[in-house]
């Protein structure tokens, strides 16, 4: 799913302390990457310092 981020967005990402990226998910390995071998350079938490980046939600996210 694809959503463009918004000001009201990361107002509400910091503080509700949304969880949506790879570094959150009980299925990522910092070594190894995504369990089920999914790229995931377009889910890290690193990508959304950019406040332009469109918001990518993972369809197998699990909260850790």
């Amino acid at each position: 799913m694809k959503v463009e981020q918004d000001e009201r967005f990361r107002e509400q990402r910091e503080r509700f302390r949304l969880k949506w990226n790879c570094e959150d998910c009980v299925l990522f390995d910092p070594a190894k990457g995504c369990a089920h071998g999914f790229p995931t350079h377009r889910h890290r938490k690193s990508r959304y310092d950019d406040p332009s980046a469109a918001l990518l939600f993972c369809k197998d996210f699990e909260l850790t």
